[in-house]
């Protein structure tokens, strides 16, 4: 059996500790211990960019011609590299992330999967808490902005993230995506009464089931669609 082996260690302030990892050919990133996410599962990671830049893909969006898309979330960067084969260019991808050692994880150890991704012209890494790069965004700044950020409004990775479900906040992302914009949720399950959070908050919202691999048999994983309504 093929060993697993620590590529990578960093801890948070709060002593959160995250990992990376090699076994056999794939990267994980791991969360005091415990698996977060892996390069063998990335197939709903995709589907959040496919769905949030739908109406991108179809021109439809408010700004055709240079659309600018926010991702909450860095990950193993395989929504940013989903999101950049979409949209063209030109074009500009902010990527919000809160743990300097991720970024820089991106630009060494997960560059034999996904490429230079950070060194793309169009992407931006912004450093820092999701919660006050979207509070410091001027109104209607972006077309999409599509958010990987826990497992669930009710399974958060910090205790400090329950702030970004709160009607205020959900008022801010509401402020900052253009009138033909669209927020899109990666989650690791349905969460229904997050979805009726979204509807009460002046958007009409899809869910789609999605599968963690392309080959599963089970589409256990959610996307939230979520558009102003008129």
């Amino acid at each position: 059996m093929k060993p697993y082996v620590k590529l990578a260690e960093s801890t948070m302030p709060d002593g959160t500790i995250y990992s990376l990892h090699k076994h056999d050919g794939k990267i994980y990133l791991k969360y005091n211990g415990f698996e977060l996410m892996s390069t063998a599962l990335t197939y709903s990671e995709q589907m959040l960019a496919d769905y949030g830049c739908q109406a991108l893909k179809e021109g439809k969006g408010s700004r055709p011609d240079h659309p600018r898309i926010l991702i909450g979330g860095l990950g193993l960067g395989f929504t940013l590299k989903r999101t950049l084969e979409l949209v063209g260019s030109p074009a500009t991808v902010d990527v919000a992330e809160l743990m300097p050692p991720l970024i820089e994880w991106n630009r060494t150890h997960l560059v034999e999967h996904n490429g230079p991704l950070l060194e793309d012209p169009r992407t931006h890494i912004i450093q820092g808490d999701l919660y006050d790069i979207i509070s410091d965004a001027k109104p209607g700044s972006y077309d999409a902005l599509l958010l990987d950020i826990d497992n669930t409004p009710d399974d958060l990775i910090t205790s400090g993230n329950s702030r970004l479900y709160s009607p205020g906040f959900l008022d801010k992302l509401r402020n900052v995506i253009t009138g033909k914009g669209c927020l899109a949720y990666w989650l690791s399950e349905p969460a229904p009464r997050f979805k009726k959070m979204l509807i009460k908050a002046g958007f009409q919202v899809e869910e789609f089931a999605s599968k963690p691999h392309e080959k599963s048999k089970r589409s256990r994983h959610c996307i939230l669609l979520a558009r102003k309504r008129r």
